[in-house]
């Protein structure tokens, strides 16, 4: 099992640049796909980015590719979300999520992928 605790987010302009951070505890963090997942006031959660369990892989919403980069460090047990050029739109929730163990990870770019939530880190982006 993993927790995972998001950090990061904040107000910012658009044409800013955020970095998200999600550390994740329990062991062999190496061995999950993780993902990054955000939800809109109002809308449901959605699909961000994914990043394989040695990073040789990575997928992107078309929203965001781009503009956004997935990337971990497995000897910090920790993955980001660089986010440059942020829009209003870009306004949401955004939530760390990790797949069940040795899991590929294009399943995490799937409805029901994921199996472990942190609780989130709102980013607004507005002037």
């Amino acid at each position: 099992q993993v927790q995972l605790v998001e950090s990061g987010g904040g107000l910012v302009q658009p044409g800013a640049s955020l970095i998200l951070s999600c550390a994740a505890s329990g062991r062999a963090f190496s061995t999950y796909p993780m993902a990054w997942f955000r939800q809109a006031p109002g809308k449901v959660r959605v699909f961000v980015a994914a990043i394989s369990r040695d990073s040789d892989s990575t997928f992107y919403a078309e929203a965001v590719k781009g503009r956004f980069t997935i990337s971990r460090d497995n000897g910090k047990n920790t993955v980001y979300l660089q986010m440059i050029s942020l829009k209003p739109e870009d306004t949401a929730d955004y939530y760390c999520a990790a797949g069940p163990q040795y899991q590929g990870v294009v399943r995490m770019t799937m409805p029901g992928g994921a199996m472990y939530w942190g609780q989130g880190t709102q980013v607004t982006v507005s002037s």
